[in-house]
């Protein structure tokens, strides 16, 4: 065996091809070319799943948006709502109602009322 081996030729690494280029089809037309149509291909692929992606997050950040307003809007209600209790216990005073009464021209029983005419504007 050791015999056969030696009358062999000596291996050697087989020689790079030269890069062949896509054959010819008849009529002028080559060969297609698949690894740019499987890059094609996985590009349309990616702007589909990301084109299912633009609709929730609109949708997110139109809900943050309102969510944003609405707790603003509660804020000013919160404000109003503080102003009009403290209007209420003040006007639940004695004092407080009495010139209430008196700016709309009324009198305790037994006072006069006095009419000042051709008084300065202004206060």
């Amino acid at each position: 065996m050791a015999q056969a081996r030696s009358a062999r030729a000596p291996r050697h690494a087989p020689a790079p091809r030269p890069r062949s280029r896509p054959r010819a089809l008849p009529g002028g037309a080559r060969g297609i070319r698949w690894d740019r149509v499987s890059r094609v291909a996985l590009l349309i692929v990616l702007l589909g799943i990301l084109g299912l992606y633009v609709g929730p997050a609109r949708s997110y950040l139109a809900t943050v948006g309102e969510a944003k307003h609405r707790r603003a809007e509660v804020a000013q209600l919160k404000r109003e709502n503080a102003r009009l209790r403290a209007k209420r216990s003040a006007l639940r005073s004695t004092s407080s109602l009495e010139r209430a009464a008196r700016r709309l021209g009324m009198v305790r029983p037994g006072e006069r009322a006095y009419v000042v005419k051709h008084l300065p504007k202004g206060r």
